[in-house]
């Protein structure tokens, strides 16, 4: 058993609420730690510290803050397998799965080592008599990160890294479910060179979330988690002057054409659908094929390569595909969802409930569930199951499936598998959907580009990571500038190194 505190001014402290949540192991279902819950009050004068800290990191020229950025890189390589074994053990993903979460986050990072060039402003000189004009991008001072349980590293990676080296101080409020990884992260930022108290991390739940909201003094709030709380985060922000990224729930979409590829098609929805458990804000949850002759041959495929994949433990290390779901609670309502699917008639292909693993028989599995003639109107498709569940939507031809795919009320990802370049150009340019596959199932942009859905799936108008992140964390201040004297006398000789 062990316990997790908060990072404040680059030390561990505990918090003097006598509040606490439970962390569990979900490959065993055995209670393994527990995480202080802080109070508003301890937020507060988390953020009070974060202020003062960030105006020496501010006026910290950008090439030092890309410097810890790079340091921060080569020590999450080095740590690659403790902060994977991290998010694993207390998420229940697979280790290489863990690894990959970790180095999607890592990617972030590296794309902010060159943040001296996206911090640029703009120059015009003569822009009127004698007059100059100039912008420049400066940080926003305090800001707060409030990340999900289903990517421990990747997601407070995608937070930090541009909030930081953009020069704000960040709060940044983990799950309480998985919050190990970020203690872990913030640990190695001290060792990069990241000054005391820029980077605080506050472990709570929703009184701590409040408090970021209602704090005046943090500036901006990015947020990942699920649709009612996006909004509910989005509006308070808002309601109190802050900027506000908040990303929701997703229901992505797969369209298959009759002249796609279907053994790869099959193999994408797989990876995609039931990867990490399916607790992916882009798992792919809903096929569409098109047509009755590609619907039934797509589950002819799908059907044994579902029914051949291995759950267990992450100790299993490679031998398994996904592991348990995040908590008992999760197991529960993932099955009652397929209950409800198959009272309201869809085709019950295969079955994941009642899914026990010998040795791990209180464990969080689900096993996994695939369904066929599912209908709009069905519970299966219209929640976010969040879980091990694939659900086929047969529709008659490509405008049908664009229609479904274009009326639903989440917008995060969707794809298309076809061979067919012209009706794969007509889905991109019409789908309205944030991230867009082409023969792709899970398209995630790559760090340099931006992460970002539409619709329900998204409050704000910009994106994670690549050059809007540096435009969120930043203000742009435009100066207009005129000189009445000449040029002053005498030069400076010594080439002065940057430090």
């Amino acid at each position: 058993m062990y316990e997790v505190t908060n990072w404040i001014d680059g030390k561990k402290v505990a918090s003097a609420s006598s509040r606490s949540s439970d962390i569990f192991n979900p490959a065993t279902g055995e209670l393994q730690g527990k995480v202080a819950l802080s109070s508003a009050a301890e937020l507060d004068e988390a953020v009070a510290k974060a202020a003062e800290a960030q105006k020496a990191w501010a006026a910290t020229n950008p090439q030092r803050r890309a410097r810890v950025m790079m340091k921060f890189a080569e020590l999450i390589n080095r740590d690659m397998d403790k902060l994977a074994e991290a998010v694993s053990r207390e998420h229940g993903k697979t280790l290489p799965d863990g690894r990959g979460d970790v180095q999607r986050g890592l990617e972030v990072i590296e794309v902010c080592m060159g943040a001296p060039n996206m911090l640029k402003g703009e120059f015009m000189d003569s822009g009127g008599p004698g007059i100059d004009l100039y912008s420049m991008r400066q940080p926003l001072g305090v800001v707060a990160g409030i990340t999900p349980f289903n990517f421990p590293a990747m997601i407070p990676l995608w937070k930090m890294g541009p909030a930081l080296v953009s020069g704000n101080a960040m709060i940044l409020k983990p799950s309480e479910r998985c919050p190990t990884t970020s203690m872990m992260l913030a640990e190695l930022l001290q060792e990069a060179g990241l000054p005391d108290g820029v980077l605080q991390v506050v472990n709570g739940d929703k009184e701590v979330v409040d408090a970021i909201l209602d704090n005046e003094t943090i500036q901006g709030v990015g947020f990942v988690g699920s649709t009612p709380i996006a909004q509910y985060i989005y509006g308070r922000a808002a309601t109190n002057g802050k900027r506000a990224q908040c990303f929701g729930g997703a229901k992505n979409h797969m369209i298959v054409m009759p002249d796609a590829d279907l053994d790869k098609a099959a193999d994408a929805l797989v990876g995609a659908g039931f990867g990490a458990a399916g607790e992916r804000c882009m798992a792919i949850s809903v096929a569409v094929p098109v047509g009755k002759e590609t619907a039934d041959r797509l589950i002819e495929k799908l059907t044994p390569k579902v029914e051949a994949l291995k759950v267990g433990p992450y100790t299993s290390e490679e031998d398994v595909d996904y592991g348990p779901v995040i908590t008992a609670q999760a197991k529960e309502r993932i099955e009652g969802l397929i209950s409800s699917g198959e009272k309201q008639g869809a085709t019950l292909v295969t079955d994941g409930r009642g899914f026990s693993l010998q040795g791990y028989e209180d464990g969080f599995y689900v096993g996994p569930t695939l369904f066929d003639n599912v209908t709009e109107d069905m519970d299966i498709y219209q929640e976010e199951i969040f879980g091990p569940v694939l659900s086929t939507v047969r529709k008659d031809s490509y405008e049908d499936a664009l229609e479904l795919v274009m009326k639903n009320q989440y917008g995060n990802g969707t794809a298309i598998f076809t061979s067919d370049g012209d009706t794969a150009r007509d889905f991109a340019s019409r789908v309205n959907v944030g991230m867009v596959g082409i023969n792709f199932p899970i398209p995630v942009p790559l760090s340099y580009f931006t992460f970002g859905g539409w619709k329900k799936s998204a409050f704000g108008d910009l994106n994670q990571y690549g050059p809007d992140a540096f435009r969120f964390y930043t203000r742009t201040k435009t100066v207009t500038e005129r000189w009445f004297s000449g040029i002053k006398e005498g030069g400076e000789f010594a080439f002065k190194a940057m430090d």
